[in-house]
């Protein structure tokens, strides 16, 4: 049995049964009504089939097309092929009569001579004269040796317009989910294509047919028409894909040519519908008959479409197959129905992406909505292209409308392509007719530029702009958002603040705020002011008068970045908080002030030992600006620093090596970069490329007057590696230069840190000295990282002089806080940024600062255990120093010198190293430091 047979044997032996009566002289009808696709022409052509090799039936037969529906007599002329007297006309109602009383006697006279099946396939697509016929002679057939069987695309089979007195209508219902799993399995289909076959057909056997000839082509390549070509159908498993070829085409054949106007309406109504809506089911098909016709709204073949157009792969095909014109008609409909409703405005823009273009400007309207609320979603490629799409509004908007909704797609734009961003903010800025709405928007344009690293042509676009306006106000506006950019070059720093002194005394009070800022973060960084000035003059501020709007969130992150200079890493997150927006809407990278409001957010996290904070909050950002053309080395270093303390080394060097340094410039935010990765170098040992960095930074940073060490401490990390390396003379010239800067700044991280270098740099009793008072002053202080590496360093200085009881102490406190900071504080690492390679670093490796605490109570242990240890391991922190150094080529005297001990305690050391290491001269030493631990230790901790 062929697959438009299967399951249709009752409808063959009704068939049989009723050939059998028309044999016997008791003629009658039979209808075969169905849906497109159950298989009525292969039931109709198997009957006859069956009663041409039966010689006892004569088989009259026709079959009607939409082409000859106009025709009058069409369908009769094609079962009385050499009748005469047959018109080409409609007649009259009398002359009608006669026609049919001649051509019924026609058919007596021949079913006389043997009986007749008269077929007759797609009766609907009948011209109407001939379809009267067959009602006349329904009503007549009783008598006669012939048996009336056609076919009617319907979805019921109540047919009216026959007499039920001689004939019955037999439904042909779809196939079976049993019977679609049988077919889909005997063809060697996977579970999960039978499912499709079951989901994707509705039980249709065409459909069913075809998509499982689809799928075993798929299956066996080599049977596939054409195994070359990029067919749709090579994915027909993933639901967005195209439909299969044939599947396909069965459903454009219906869609096209044999649908009634009716059917086909619905189904595209449908398609459009689930196109652009969550909506299923029962809601679905409602939500599509608002857009039919009334006379629609009742159709029987509703419900069964939507069943069928529940799936993808359906609906893709039935959109793929219907006129363009007449899908954006429906959508346009569509949209106009929910706009009028009050939908949400993406409901509305759903459809109107479907449009070439919108015609109206209440649609351009309704997508910039639609583009707002997937800003505040966190989906601004999606808002992006909303804007586009508004754009393209036809006839064209207003020409500042089009200016302002082109600055809003080039802020957009830019996080993903920074220069696509650039150049829609020229274009905006070039729309706009006014001046003043020119000026204003030059900010936006400029900030862009800079984070590009074009911060001369940012600087030339925002004065061309300021004397391009003869508004006062918005002339000073753009001199301080000029002053703010120029911090990204070290001469146009300079000159900016000395500007914005002389515009001071006789600024506007919206904007004095920001231009105090500023000249404060210059002073600042010159080592003009303490802490306690600085928050004289910022604070007062942030309570009084309102600032500009155009100048809000710079002067929050100018105030921000003072604040967390200060140690004041609370305030300075809230005002972050204030200034930017709330997730998941990403902050407007056009906008100089909300970069300085990212930057200060994310080294307060750091600052305060929130690791996973800095992570969670700016992974994303680091690698959608780093990925995308915008340069952003200070957030990279954020990140990378924060995952080096969380142990996570090779995503924080390759952060590192993200940004490429080919282009630096003389911004602040690449010292910040080589800091960064000095830290690392000497984390790690590499004290000789630490010294560079740190160097590398101090001369990026004296070239903008930055002295202080509120920022890049370089001269205290300089000076650990100057130590290491056996030059402890400029190490103490540096650690007491810092030292200085420090006290005059006057809070306790920067304090405590100078003083920990100073420690290391003078050694012996006064280094002892130093670091006692550091670890004072940085108990209770937000300095987290500072204090566990000053009470390390205290702790190992206690016990090489002796004190060994207090110096376990402080190692045991530096390591319960290096603990704390690697607990999970309610802060998780978000959706997309969960760590290169699929790190998470709540489960990365142990985090440095205790690996350090570690190790240092295990050298602790070293010293006061009663077993003997041999190896690197075994040497204590001090005899490491001056191995370290001997091992490098120093004199007992000059690593005397270096380390501030006498000679008697370097060759003490030595002489205890030579003998863990079990080696016998200075040659050797090299070698020893190499190898491992020859004997059980003691616990690590």
């Amino acid at each position: 049995m062929t697959h438009e047979l299967v399951e249709r044997d009752d409808v063959l032996l009704a068939a049989a049964a009723a050939t059998a009566r028309a044999r016997s002289g008791r003629g009658g009808w039979l209808m075969l009504a169905a849906p497109p696709g159950r298989g009525r022409s292969a039931v109709l052509d198997t009957v006859v089939g069956r009663a041409g090799s039966d010689h006892g039936v004569r088989v009259l037969s026709a079959r009607c097309s939409p082409e000859e529906t106009a025709f009058p007599f069409a369908l009769l002329r094609q079962v009385f092929p050499g009748a005469d007297g047959i018109p080409f006309a409609e007649p009259a109602a009398e002359q009608e009569q006669e026609v049919f009383h001649r051509l019924l006697d026609l058919l007596t006279r021949t079913a006389a001579a043997r009986p007749v099946l008269l077929a007759v396939d797609d009766l609907h697509c009948a011209d109407p004269v001939s379809r009267r016929w067959i009602g006349y002679l329904a009503r007549r057939i009783a008598g006669l040796p012939v048996l009336l069987l056609a076919t009617e695309c319907r979805e019921h089979s109540d047919v009216t317009w026959l007499p039920r007195t001689t004939g019955v209508c037999h439904p042909l219902p779809p196939l079976g989910q049993d019977t679609v799993a049988r077919l889909a399995r005997e063809r060697g289909l996977t579970p999960e294509q039978r499912v499709m076959c079951r989901d994707a057909t509705a039980g249709n056997p065409a459909l069913v047919h075809a998509l499982l000839a689809d799928l075993a082509d798929l299956a066996d390549p080599v049977h596939s028409p054409d195994p070359t070509a990029p067919e749709p159908g090579h994915a027909p498993h993933r639901p967005g894909g195209a439909p299969p070829v044939r599947y396909r085409d069965a459903l454009a054949r219906w869609i096209r040519h044999r649908a009634d106007d009716e059917t086909r309406h619905i189904a595209l109504a449908l398609a459009v519908t689930a196109a652009c809506s969550p909506a299923t089911g029962s809601a679905l098909l409602r939500e599509a008959l608002t857009l039919c016709p009334a006379r629609h709204a009742a159709a029987p073949c509703a419900p069964r479409l939507a069943r069928l157009l529940s799936h993808p792969l359906a609906l893709r095909a039935v959109r793929d197959a219907a006129d363009p014109t007449e899908l954006a008609a429906l959508h346009t409909r569509a949209a106009r129905l929910l706009h009028d409703r009050g939908a949400p405005a993406a409901a509305v823009a759903a459809h109107l992406l479907h449009l070439e273009r919108p015609c109206e400007v209440w649609m351009a309207r309704c997508l910039e909505e639609a583009a707002d609320d997937a800003v505040r979603a966190g989906h601004t490629e999606e808002a992006a292209g909303l804007l586009r799409h508004a754009l393209r509004t036809r006839p064209p908007l207003a020409r500042d409308r089009q200016a302002d909704l082109t600055l809003r797609l080039g802020t957009l734009e830019f996080p993903h392509s920074a220069e696509a961003g650039i150049r829609r903010l020229r274009a905006g800025l070039d729309l706009h007719p006014d001046r003043q709405e020119r000026a204003a928007a030059a900010p936006a344009l400029g900030a862009a530029l800079a984070a590009r690293g074009r911060t001369t042509s940012a600087l030339s676009v925002l004065q061309r702009a300021s004397s391009g306006t003869d508004d006062d106000e918005l002339v000073h506006v753009l001199r301080t958002v000029t002053a703010l950019i120029s911090s990204h070059d070290a001469a146009a720093w300079r000159d900016a603040v000395a500007g914005l002194r002389t515009l001071a005394p006789t600024a506007p009070p919206a904007v004095e705020p920001l231009v105090c800022g500023l000249i404060t973060e210059y002073e600042t960084g010159a080592g003009l002011l303490s802490a306690s000035e600085v928050l004289a003059r910022i604070q007062p501020r942030l309570a009084g008068a309102p600032v500009h709007p155009r100048l809000r969130t710079a002067w929050l992150g100018s105030a921000a970045t003072l604040l967390q200079w200060a140690d004041r890493l609370e305030d300075a997150r809230a005002l972050a908080r204030q200034g930017l927006p709330v997730p998941p809407t990403p902050p407007d990278l056009t906008d100089a002030g909300l970069q300085c409001l990212v930057s200060a957010r994310a080294e307060a996290a750091l600052w305060a030992g929130e690791f996973r904070r800095v992570i969670a909050e700016n992974t994303l950002l680091a690698h959608t600006c780093t990925g995308r053309g915008i340069r952003a080395p200070h957030l990279v270093s954020m990140v990378a620093l924060a995952r080096y303390e969380l142990g996570l080394r090779d995503q924080a060097w390759q952060l590192l090596s993200t940004p490429d340094e080919s282009t630096a410039d003389s911004s602040w935010e690449w010292n910040e970069l080589r800091y960064a990765r000095a830290l690392l170098h000497g984390f790690e040992g590499r004290w000789q490329d630490s010294l560079d960095d740190h160097l590398a930074c101090g001369a990026g940073q004296s070239a903008r007057d930055f002295v202080s060490p509120v920022a890049t401490p370089w001269r205290s990390g300089a000076a650990l590696a100057l130590v290491r390396l056996g030059r402890a003379g400029h190490a103490r010239e540096l650690a007491e230069e810092e030292l200085g800067h420090a006290r005059r700044w006057g809070t306790p991280r920067t304090v405590g840190r100078a003083l920990r270098a100073h420690a290391a740099a003078v050694g012996g009793r006064q280094g002892l000295e130093s670091l006692t008072e550091a670890a004072a002053l940085l108990e209770g202080a937000p300095a987290p990282v500072e204090r566990v590496e000053t009470l390390i360093d205290l702790g190992r200085a206690r016990i090489e002089a002796g004190l060994g009881r207090r110096g376990r102490e402080d190692l045991r406190l530096a390591d319960a806080e290096a603990a704390r900071l690697l607990s999970p504080a309610g802060v998780t690492v978000g959706e997309g940024d969960g760590g290169e390679g699929g790190t998470d670093p709540a489960t990365a490796p142990t985090g440095r600062l205790l690996r350090a605490t570690r190790a240092a109570l295990r050298d602790a242990n070293a010293r006061t255990t009663t077993r003997a240890r041999t190896g690197p391991g075994a040497l204590t922190g001090a005899e490491r120093r001056v191995v370290d150094l001997a091992a490098q080529g120093h004199t007992n005297a000059q690593i005397g010198e270096a380390l501030h001990l006498s000679r008697r305690t370097v060759e003490t050391h030595l002489t205890s190293s030579y003998r863990k290491l079990k080696v016998t001269r200075r040659s050797q030493l090299t070698a020893g430091l190499a190898g491992g631990d020859t004997a059980g230790s003691g616990p690590r901790d």
